[in-house]
């Protein structure tokens, strides 16, 4: 992957601004095929195809139903018809092996994620994966093996990295304002029982809740964080503890919804209903992490968009951004011991991104970063460089499940991370980011 990173570097030191227009301007069409449609997948079909120059000649599902609603989707925004694989689990096989495409995108059930994402960097595609990118130790080793044998990047869509509020923080970071960074806080906090039994049956969802207890979708919050402490790059996590609760909200749902003799009203679910895991970095930088989904809790409102409480907070030498609460403390310029709005650090520390996207991202879904999460990626297959969101991030991030599996199981004992970089990690390198 040599040839990808000199071709990252160049892109960092060749100016922002002005290479920006040039690759905004690109129109090299970026072929993607797609695996799985159903509602996420549907959704990331709708915005890459509001995402210029990008073509979906293929989308492979199971579900005929679904495949069909894709196929009309593209063709009512007169692109040619995508062509269906739906012979079963594994077409997808022969979708990856077309010569006419640059990339493969997968929003399956989690357990396909590694073998489609494995199977795309395998035919020389780059690979797109939804949250997670892996769910055991092995496969995300084997994401990063394969990644590195053929060349070939694969990005994790953590949609949450893009957000206005994680990029404008991470301004704030690179530029020092908050000072030396210390801890870090997210959670992922979001009432989903309805997801997890579907009229009173387990969905493939709710199949981990029953039989894993651990910190069951870590990315969305971990994310951000990852990319403010300059995890991978510059620093790591060392080693992790992690506890959980136990487990009573999907069995008083299952009674008060679907009544006292539904299966799932009685039934023993692993996971409990709140998981706290605490991470160590080699720098020294503390990270708590929750996983909040069995109980319930209301969304949080913005505007006319209904959204999970994403706890985000980043606290440093200098001071505090709490991002789900938009508010912000900084030493010697807010006034004495209250907090400040973040409105007025927008105006000042807005990321290139937002600044740039904002107008077209913001009819897209999850307050646009799906938008511009998509659009980076596009950008990078068009100009075959890194991914913002790299392999390495892909397997650290999804790694924390099993990780903290082991550890609930083990009353909390310290678990290490793998060093998924093999030593990489010692090296500053910049977040492949532009336009």
């Amino acid at each position: 992957m040599s040839g990808v990173y000199q071709r990252r570097e160049f892109l960092r030191l060749a100016g922002t601004a002005g290479l920006a227009r040039t690759l905004k301007g690109a129109e090299k069409p970026v072929r993607i095929g797609l695996v799985g449609v159903g509602s996420r997948g549907t959704g990331l079909l709708r915005i890459l195809l509001d995402v210029p120059g990008v073509q979906i000649p293929a989308i492979s599902d199971i579900n005929e139903e679904h495949l069909k609603n894709a196929q009309d989707i593209v063709e009512k925004g007169n692109r040619p018809r995508p062509e269906g694989y739906s012979r079963g689990p594994e077409d997808y096989r022969r979708l990856v092996a077309r010569e006419d495409l640059d990339a493969v995108m997968t929003a399956t059930p989690w357990e396909l994620h590694t073998p489609v994402a494995v199977a795309a960097m395998k035919a020389g595609k780059y690979a797109a994966t939804e949250v997670p990118a892996a769910l055991t130790i092995e496969q995300c080793w084997e994401l990063v093996n394969t990644s590195e044998q053929t060349g070939m990047p694969c990005m994790m869509l953590e949609n949450d990295c893009f957000g206005r509020g994680a990029l404008m923080a991470l301004n704030l970071v690179q530029q020092g304002v908050l000072g030396e960074l210390i801890h870090c806080e997210g959670g992922y906090d979001h009432d989903i029982r309805e997801g997890l039994l579907r009229n009173g049956d387990l969905s493939w969802r709710g199949m981990h809740a029953l039989r894993r207890n651990a910190n069951l979708y870590p990315t969305h919050p971990i994310g951000p964080i990852a990319w403010w402490t300059g995890i991978n790059r510059g620093d790591r996590f060392t080693y992790l503890t992690s506890m959980s609760s136990k487990s009573r909200g999907l069995n008083r749902y299952a009674e008060k919804r679907f009544g006292p003799d539904n299966v799932n009203s009685k039934r023993k679910f692993a996971n409990g209903d709140v998981n706290t895991s605490v991470i160590m970095t080699e720098k020294g930088v503390t990270v708590t992490l929750n996983h909040d989904t069995q109980l319930p809790r209301p969304y949080s409102d913005s505007g006319d968009t209904r959204i999970p409480l994403m706890v985000q907070r980043l606290q440093g030498t200098e001071g505090i951004f709490f991002g789900s609460m938009e508010k912000i403390y900084i030493d010697g310029r807010s006034p004495l011991h209250k907090w400040e709005d973040t409105g007025p650090y927008y105006e000042q520390y807005e990321h290139l991104l937002w600044k740039e996207l904002g107008e077209a991202a913001k009819s897209s879904s999850h307050g646009g970063e799906d938008y511009v999460e998509l659009y980076e990626f596009v950008r990078a297959v068009r100009n075959k460089i890194q991914t913002p969101v790299d392999v390495y991030d892909a397997a650290t991030w999804s790694v924390i499940t099993p990780l903290s599996e082991q550890s609930a199981a083990s009353r909390s004992a310290p678990v290490d991370f793998p060093d998924f970089t093999r030593g990489k990690w010692k090296t500053v390198r910049p977040i492949d980011l532009g336009l």
